[in-house]
């Protein structure tokens, strides 16, 4: 093969720089075609890879001025020059086809007035990755003989890039899924948990940190819902920039919209100067709307224009702004049965709704409360300025039996009012200050007999009716001869 012009060796300098600068496979296809086509003064091309689930197929990934419906006449075009690269892995060049030997002067050739062509291997350690393919019918095409050793070079340096781009896509897609990883695991220090309840609220943070999707968190008061917001902020990749939470509930309605949009002086009484907006003030950060299901109709409205283009007006002010904002929403209300009632918009729902976060109650997760008394204990005594005091055995019993309505929040208090209470460095059941137990003898729960639910059901609603045997009757759909056979059969003074 003859050597390379001097001409084409400054160019295969320059190409090395470009090529290997992109990291994304497309791009680069779409960037090797078109330096092709350039040096080598053609007008159209394509370049096919190796099909993954049929290596013996070859792809369309990048075309140049060949329509999409007739890329499959280009390749037929092509197929035997293609076929021939294909399997002796060396590049072909024809700068006249019409009278190279090596090509006949078949229908499709003169069809489409093809004078040019130049067919190269992409091969990375022997193994090939594909063709580039060029053909013009312009006489002045920069195709020579002294073309081939630069098509061949150029084809090398393109295969290298390409594998190099595959395999920075690949270390990319495996960085994410380890990052997404190491976030379930280490990065949540703030919220503790190894609970499987957990375990899925964790995974689902880790694959929403670092995109923009708008994420719904549910769950019961106190169960950690804000937690949540803050851990994928901070985590994420808006981290630099504000959080901003406001809770919908905790502002009047008629300043609900001011809060959030702002307003412009004048735009109603007591608007005595402009005023930024909580949008606004989030801008490049993540907006948390806590409790989202007391937000009013009429702001709903706005909040779902905001969402969709990520445009707001402030109160008064009829020119539209920008923001660049991150929403996360929350609520410990059952959005759907607000929809039916009329209370919230479904449209809205849908919006806020594209990632939905469960926070599981406490009484889901009994597993995490020792590691949850554990870190409270920990945080508590460096708040007061205290040692930190052991628990006893019995103390930690009590409070993994009991049923925490107030979840994790009513947990974090019991211990720091056991902290402060504490005068031996030792927290026991005394000093946890828990309402009674619930009496277990008087709660239905699994595993018990019809005879026994029954039996209950009849304790509770006669003292609901204080001991009123015709009325438990009516209540319970019974006859009243019933209530009298099985309060005798119970052993149940009448």
């Amino acid at each position: 093969m003859e050597s390379i012009p001097e001409k084409y060796l400054q160019a295969l300098v320059e190409i090395s720089h470009n090529i290997n600068s992109i990291q994304n496979p497309d791009e680069l296809l779409e960037s090797i075609l078109s330096i092709g086509l350039e040096q080598l003064s053609a007008e159209r091309g394509f370049i096919l890879l190796k099909d993954e689930n049929d290596p013996d197929s070859l792809l369309p990934r990048a075309v140049r001025n060949i329509d999409d419906d007739k890329i499959a006449d280009a390749k037929e075009i092509s197929l035997s020059t293609i076929a021939k690269v294909q399997k002796t892995m060396q590049p072909i060049l024809s700068f006249d086809t019409l009278s190279d030997e090596n090509f006949d002067p078949t229908r499709s050739i003169m069809v489409n007035r093809i004078r040019s062509i130049a067919c190269a291997p992409l091969v990375y350690k022997k193994e090939l990755l594909g063709v580039i393919y060029i053909d013009s019918q312009n006489e002045k095409a920069r195709l020579t003989r002294q073309s081939l050793a630069f098509l061949q070079a150029f084809a090398n340096q393109a295969a290298i890039a390409l594998q190099n781009a595959r395999l920075m896509s690949q270390l990319q897609e495996e960085n994410a899924l380890l990052k997404e990883e190491f976030h379930r695991i280490f990065a949540f220090k703030e919220i503790i948990g190894k609970s499987k309840a957990m375990d899925r609220v964790f995974q689902m943070m880790g694959k929403v940190l670092n995109n923009d999707a708008t994420v719904l968190i549910t769950g019961p008061t106190g169960s950690g819902k804000e937690l949540i917001a803050r851990a994928i902020h901070f985590n994420g990749h808006r981290k630099e920039k504000a959080f901003v939470p406001v809770n919908c509930g905790a502002i009047p309605e008629n300043l609900i919209e001011s809060e959030l949009f702002g307003h412009k002086k004048g735009a109603f009484t007591g608007a005595v100067q402009d005023k930024k907006g909580l949008i606004e003030t989030a801008h490049g950060g993540t907006l948390f709307l806590d409790e989202i299901g007391e937000l009013p109709l009429n702001t709903q409205v706005k909040l779902l224009r905001f969402l969709q283009d990520r445009r707001f007006a402030p109160v008064g002010e009829v020119k539209s702004r920008l923001a660049d904002v991150r929403i996360i929403t929350a609520t410990n209300r059952d959005l759907q049965q607000a929809i039916q009632e009329g209370h919230f918009r479904e449209d809205l729902f849908y919006r806020i709704n594209v990632i939905h976060i469960q926070a599981p109650p406490l009484e889901e997760r009994r597993k995490d409360i020792p590691l949850l008394v554990r870190h409270f204990l920990k945080k508590a005594a460096k708040r007061f300025h205290q040692d930190q005091p052991s628990i006893t055995p019995e103390a930690l019993a009590a409070l993994t039996d009991y049923h925490w309505p107030g979840n994790v929040r009513e947990l974090e208090n019991t211990i720091e009012r056991a902290v402060v209470l504490d005068s031996d460095h030792k927290i026991d059941v005394d000093d946890l200050v828990l309402p009674k137990p619930a009496d277990n003898t008087n709660t239905i729960s699994a595993g018990m007999t019809l005879e026994q639910i029954s039996q209950l059901l009849t304790e509770k609603t006669l003292k609901a009716t204080e001991g009123n045997k015709t009325k438990t009757a009516g209540m319970m759909g019974v006859s009243l001869r019933w209530i009298h056979y099985k309060l005798k059969e119970w052993g149940m003074t009448e």
